[in-house]
This record gives structure tokens, sequence and C-alpha cells, in this order.
């Protein structure tokens, strides 16, 4: 607004216009408030929660790691050779080493869960750990353990406060501790001074745990302390240039990097679709802003005769727009930080996805991102005005005047050349590569088809509605409703862009959602064969125990393999190496093999890697691939098979070429066969009683459809905010669906008025504004299933595998499409009708009275 213009009119009078309009319309106003402020509240918690897990793995990472600069870590759970310690102690630039034993355990001597044990056992050497690691040695009743027996004693454990909690012992009493698949008590010593970190640490002397825990002669990791003036990085390459294959350095920027790696892909993904129902929000607040315009054009025009300029006009409509976001932008960041609250505490910092266990993390809220998505709901809402407001200042004040509310119905071709730019943007948008590892160019693909459906839908709407105006049976009622769409297709697209927004965003994800579910159902079926499963923690079966297993009375068949963490690389999560029987000519008997093989030469050693392994490392069939195993193995990559288990990558091999490469012939995993009548529960006691009493006691057994039901259900937790975000867009957008019936049918009052005078019955209006209300939900509903299954395909094929490297088949949710359909019809036709009782309870003389 001009000075000249504030001068003249005043802020007064401009500032009851725009009270006097939402006070008229409350509903319109709150529901683009409230969509402006459900997408910047999803952002900002997603937003929050992704902070606060990071920096809890941050904290946890450094609880872990303690005071040591650097680190030599095993690629493996089997460790590396001891004797390691002494070459990296005398290295050049280390004053202090200490070797360490590194075993995932859990309390208890009985069978383990199908989910790991969430406690770390250290065997540590007190001397050497105490001048590099001084926050893993214990204290007793806060005093320093300093007694040599203390120290010393084989039979002692310290643990951290949240694994003495878990424990549920006392200073003095004992525990059992199973680690390696092995079990041994000892008698709580000393608590390590790590404060509330929440990480469950149990450390006993390195002798102890090698002794009892089957890991004579290895190590897991050397923590180590440079010299003052020692160059980080010159030491780690010159510790690389030491290392066997089985041994890598690690640094703490590499774990930090390593965890957040682990769940980025997913909480990048939460956090674009939480900014894509924010663009949804700003859909909404177009077409409120849109009917507003309309409806008030004469007064618009009134106000330009007496003066106003253009430009302050423009203002104006911009300023509503802007109080519309700041409210809706505010109470958006107080629901965020609510719904972030709550979702730490329910689901954890990786989100409900299982990525990661371990204490609920400390809601963190930064000043910079508060201000950020404040930008963004008020960005959200002003650019939603742009549009109302260039329609106000272009309007004819002479005209205006005189004119009923409508919006003037330009040539739709114009928009639907805009429509398929951008959508044809969109197509080009998809094919671009990922960014750091980010689908950035998938979500703008996606914005951008989100944008050209909307920009099209003039075009649009009058396309779907000409062949239902002629194919609709005659009649005054469906012809009234009809000619007046088909006529006004730029008000109809303001009604349909919201509606049109919410669907495609709904479809999008639940097509994605119930593709990959059903992808991940029948992948379950492939690789988790035969009726029963059964595991051991630690070493597992050897050769002679496999037979007695097979020769169980009821067992018709077993499946053996191992499974075991694979360091590939120290900044990404480890690989699994997955060991099982694979024929080198028929891999897809027991692997989900995709895509084209390769057959490895006769003296080559076959693997296959996962899709997750093949994108993130960049390996393609055909390939030699060195293993960080004994002996640096060079394997050949025979094919590529699918797996969503494991994000981070798995390696098949053939159980016998595993045997002949490390000597290890253990199995801890089995599949078994059951003889036709034979009960579950009566096969796993014939196995129980075949194998020796530790073994026996720890084996866990589960029916395959027990487990598949479990994978099913960790994935729907996984995937709880994606159906929450669905159930979001559903109720904002029936929320758009009725405040903009709701306007744009009490708008049209003196149309109303002037069909009673010649001679249209109330009940006949009524019938055609339902019509009406039907079929714009009808076309809204066909624009935005399209755009939706478009939107979804960039999604399935673009999306996840650039940011989750797998593949899916496409499914579409026909249940789902088909409620839609009835709700938002039915809700459309609804207040339609409701609006049209108001509308047609004013007298129909006082209706036209104006134009007499």
């Amino acid at each position: 607004m001009t000075a000249a213009d504030a001068r003249r009119f005043g802020a007064t009078p401009l500032a009851w216009m725009m009270l006097g309009e939402w006070r008229a319309h409350p509903g319109r106003v709150v529901v683009a408030a409230l969509a402006v402020a459900v997408g910047v509240a999803l952002g900002f918690a997603v937003h929050l929660v992704n902070g606060s897990a990071q920096a809890e793995l941050a904290r946890a990472m450094r609880t872990v790691n303690a005071d040591a600069d650097l680190h030599v870590a095993a690629s493996t759970p089997l460790g590396f050779d001891e004797r390691l310690y002494a070459v990296l102690a005398r290295a050049p630039g280390v004053v202090a080493a200490s070797p360490v034993v590194a075993l995932q355990a859990r309390f208890g001597a009985g069978p383990a869960s199908f989910e790991e044990g969430g406690l770390s056992l250290l065997g540590l050497d007190p001397l050497r750990a105490i001048e590099v690691t001084p926050s893993l040695v214990a204290t007793a009743a806060g005093r320093a353990a300093s007694a040599p027996e203390q120290v010393f004693d084989p039979d002692a454990i310290s643990l951290s406060p949240a694994a003495l909690a878990a424990s549920g012992a006392r200073l003095g009493e004992r525990v059992t501790v199973t680690a390696g698949g092995r079990s041994a008590g000892f008698r709580v010593a000393g608590v390590l001074p790590m404060g509330d970190s929440g990480q469950q640490i149990a450390v006993v002397d390195i002798a102890a745990a090698q002794w009892r825990f089957g890991s004579l002669g290895r190590l897991q990791r050397v923590d180590l302390k440079l010299a003052p003036g020692a160059a980080l990085p010159r030491v780690a390459a010159d510790l690389r240039s030491r290392l066997p294959p089985e041994a890598q350095v690690v640094t703490d920027s590499s774990q930090t990097r390593r965890g957040d790696n682990l769940t980025r892909a997913y909480r990048v993904n939460l956090q674009m679709l939480a900014l894509v129902a924010l663009l949804t929000g700003g859909f909404l607040v177009f077409s409120a802003q849109s009917l507003s315009v309309a409806r008030r054009r004469p007064q618009f025009a009134l106000l330009r005769v007496l003066g106003l300029e253009r430009r302050g006009l423009l203002a104006q409509v911009l300023a509503e727009g802007l109080v519309v976001g700041a409210t809706g932008a505010l109470l958006g960041l107080a629901l965020g930080a609510g719904l972030a609250a709550a979702i730490l505490g329910i689901l954890g910092g990786d989100l409900g996805s299982g990525f990661f266990r371990g204490a609920t993390p400390d809601l963190v809220v930064e000043p910079l991102a508060v201000a950020v998505f404040f930008v963004l709901g008020l960005a959200a809402a002003v650019l939603g005005s742009v549009l109302p407001a260039l329609e106000a200042g272009r309007a004819r004040p002479g005209v205006a005047l005189k004119d009923l509310g409508d919006l003037g119905e330009g040539d739709t071709r114009r928009s639907g050349l805009w429509g398929l730019g951008l959508l044809a943007a969109g197509a080009l948008a998809a094919l671009a590569p990922a960014v750091g590892g980010v689908s950035l160019f998938g979500y703008l693909s996606i914005g951008l088809l989100l944008a050209g459906g909307v920009a099209a839908m003039p075009w649009l709407a009058r396309a779907l509605l000409s062949p239902l105006q002629e194919a609709a049976p005659r009649g005054v009622v469906l012809e009234l409703a009809l000619s007046r769409l088909w006529g006004a297709p730029s008000q109809a697209a303001v009604a349909l862009c919201g509606i049109v927004a919410s669907v495609s965003l709904m479809a999008a994800m639940g097509v994605m959602v119930t593709s990959l579910r059903g992808s991940v159902d029948a992948w379950l079926g492939d690789i988790l064969p035969g009726d029963l499963l059964f595991r051991v923690e630690g070493g597992g079966f050897d050769p002679d125990q496999q037979s007695r297993i097979a020769a169980a009375p009821g067992v018709a068949g077993v499946l053996f393999q191992k499974t075991l963490p694979l360091q590939l690389s120290p900044d990404r999560p480890p690989a699994m190496l997955v060991v099982r029987p694979v024929a080198r000519g028929a891999p897809a008997g027991t692997l989900p093999i995709i895509g084209r093989t390769a057959r490895a030469p006769a003296a080559a050693l076959p693997v296959w890697v996962s899709e997750p392994a093949s994108r993130l490392y960049g390996i393609e069939v055909g390939e030699q691939l060195q293993l960080p195993l004994p002996g640096a193995p060079e394997v050949f990559v025979a094919g590529v098979w699918r797996d969503y288990a494991r994000q981070a990558g798995a390696i098949a091999m053939d159980d016998a070429d595993y045997a002949r490469l490390t000597g290890d012939r253990l199995r801890n995993e089995a599949s078994v066969d059951l003889q036709p009548g034979v009960r579950p529960a009566a096969a796993a006691s014939a196995i129980r009683a075949a194998l020796p009493g530790p073994l026996a006691a720890q084996a866990q057994f589960v029916e395959t459809r027990q487990m598949r039901a479990i994978a099913l259900q960790v994935f729907d937790s996984s995937f709880a905010l994606t159906y929450a975000l669905e159930a979001i867009a559903i109720a904002v957008g029936l929320a758009g669906v009725a405040a903009t019936m709701s306007a744009q049918t009490l708008a049209r009052t003196k149309e109303f008025g002037m069909l009673r005078h010649v001679g249209v019955l109330r009940r006949q209006i009524i019938a055609m504004l339902a019509c009406e209300g039907a079929a714009l939900g009808a076309v809204g509903l066909v624009a935005g299933l399209g755009l939706g299954l478009a939107m979804s395909q960039v999604l399935i094929h673009v999306v996840n595998p650039q940011s989750f490297y797998w593949t899916m088949d496409t499914r579409v949710p026909l249940v789902l499409f088909a409620s839609l359909a009835v709700s938002l019809i039915g809700a459309c036709a609804l207040t339609a009708v409701l609006a049209g009782r108001r509308a047609l309870s004013a007298d129909a003389v006082r209706a036209v009275r104006e134009d007499w």
C-alpha cells in the first residue's frame, strides 16, 4: 500500500474490511490457517525429532568411546588377532592403547528373543583403559575402584546406571550375562561414571571376557590416545597401512556419520513428505483467498473508484494472507513441539523405524529451526495469496461494481498449457540422480507434478465435465448443475485445487505404502521358507549337531545359515554377510534374485549382493569385490537379490565357500520343513532334545507365520508417521472441501434468488447443488487419483531406490480408493446442500432487489 493510499483511507477501514470478511466466513479462514499449521507442525516435529535423535546418538557415541582419540575396530564380530595390539601401541603418534573385547550381550541365560540384546559387554585391561578411556573404569559407591582385587577380579562386573537398572540387581549381587552363545555369572562390583546417558554398558576384565565368552586371542577394538601435537589424519593414514583386512581405523566423526547414514534417508523422506503437506496447505490458502477475492470484487472495485491504487489492493490481499500464515505458523510451531515430544516418548528417536534403540532422547529446540519453519509457513500462505491478489488488481472497477462475485472465466487453454509445462518439468526432474544420497529432484518432481495438476484444473475440469454434460439424462436439475460447472471452470478449479492437492498426496502415499507392504509380504514368503525358524546366539551348531537336528523326529528338511555384520566402510553402518546354501547355477532357489545374473569363473568365489548394497557401494553384476575377511578374498558378484530387512546392505555367500574360506562351520540359524501332520511345538521339543544342554537352553523357536506377522508389524510401526500423514491429508482435504463449497454456495445467493423468480423450486435448487457438489467431488477425485498415481510412481521408482536403495512392485489400494471416493463425493454433496439451505433462507425478492 502506498503512502498516499494510507493517508487517504487509513489502516482502520482496510482492517475493518479484513475483519468483516473473516467474521462473515470464519470457517474458510480457520481451515486455511489450520492447513498451514498442519504442514508447519509436521515439518517442525520431524525436524525436532531428527535433531534430538542425532544429539542423543552423538552423546551415545561419546559415552561408549569415552575419551579415546582414535579406534581400530574389527570388520566383523569375529574380531582380529590380539597381536595387532602390540603393533598399534608402538605406532608413531600413539601414546597409549587400550585393547577391548566388545560383544553384544543380554542379561539372563534363557532363550533370546529374535530382537538384538541392548547390552554392550566390554572386556578391558583396567591399567590401559585408565589412560585412554577413564570413564569406562568403574567406581564403587562413588569412589574409584582402586583395590587390585577389585580391578582384576574375573568375577567382577561394572555396569552403567542404565544397565544396572535393566539388570534389576544392586551392588554386590550377582547377575548372569549371555554373549557369544555362552552364559556366565558375575558380581556387580561398581558403577560406570556415565550419568544418565541411557546406554546399557557392562565392563569386565579382558581376560575373563576372552576366556568365558569364547574370544581367546581375539579383539574387537583397540582404543588409542594420541601424543600431544600428533595430527589425527596423518596418524590414521599411517595406521591404515599397518592393518590386516579384518580391521579398520574408525574416528568419532566417521562413527557419527555411520549413525547418521543409518537413518538419514528415512528421516529426510519424512521431512519432505511433511513439507509436501505444507505445500498442500498453501493450495488451501489459495482456494480460500480466491473465494474471498471473488466475493469482494464489488468492494475492491469501489475502493479503486475512490482512488485506491492497484498495488494498494494487492498489498491488502497479501496482508490477509500474511496474517493467516503467521497465525497458522505460530500454531504449527506449538503443535509441532508437542508432537515431537509425543513422538520421542512413544516411537523413540528413530521415528518408530526400529533402526536403533536406547534411551528416549531429550527434546532439542533450536531458535534457527523455529525461525525457518515460521518463515516457511508465512511463505506458503503468501504464495497462496499472490494469484488471488493479482486477480483482484486486474479487475476493471466499473464492471466489477455490479459483479455478482464470480470469477472471470478466461481461456482455459492457457491454464492447460501452463499445467502441461509443469507436468513435463516434473517428469524431467524425476530422471535426475540423487544428491548426496537424498532424492531431492524426486521431491522436486512431486512438487512440480502437484503444481502442474492444480494449474491445469480449469482446462481439466471442463474436459472432465464435457462427457458428463453430453451423457447425462435430460432434466432441469442435472442440466442446470452441469451447465453451471462447465460454464465456470475457473470457479470449479478454485474449489478443486485443495481437493486435488489433498487427494493426490494421500493417493501417492497410499500407493507407495501399499506397494512396499505387499512387496515385503511377498519377499517374506521367499526369504522365510519352511514351517519353523530357530536360532541360538553366538557360535551356533557344529556339523555333528546339524546332523542330529536334521534327523530329529518330525523334521523333513533343514536349511542352516549364519549372519554376521561386515563393516565395508567406516562411514556406513555394517552390511550383513548371509551364509546359506546357494547353488551357483540356480541361486533363485534360495534367494529372491532380481535382474540379470552372471556365471562366476570356475576359480572365482561367487557372492550375491542385495539391492541396497549394490546401490550404496556402486557394485555391479560381474565385478570383483574384496571382502574384509581373513586373507582379503576377492569375490565375483554373480547377481543382485531383493532384501527389505537390511537397508545398510547384505552379501550372500554359499555356506560351503564360506567354510573353505574361514574354516568356520558353525551355523546359528535354521529354517525347518516339517513332516505332514507334525505340530511346530512337538518338532521344537524334538530339536531341543537333540541339542546339548547349553544350546538347548538358548535356542529360540518361532513359527514362520508368526515371524512374518512380527515383520509386518515392525513395518507398520516404521510407517506409523506415514499413515498419520495420510489421515491428516484426508482430514485437511475434506475440511477444505467443506469450507470451499460453503463459501462458493453462499456467494451465489443472488443467483438462487433469480432462479426462484423464474419458477425453479427450492427443492430443485437444493438438488442442483447436491449434483454440483457430487460432480465437483467426482472431478476432484478423478484428477487427484490420477495425479496421485503419477506421484506414487515417482516415489516408487525414483525416491525409494535413491533413498532406501530398494525397488518394489506397484500395488493399488482399491479399498482405500473406494472409501475415499464415497467419503469425498458424499462430503462435497452434503456440504453444498447444507450451504444451499442457508443461502436459500433469505427471501428471493431481497436477494435480487439490488439489480432491479
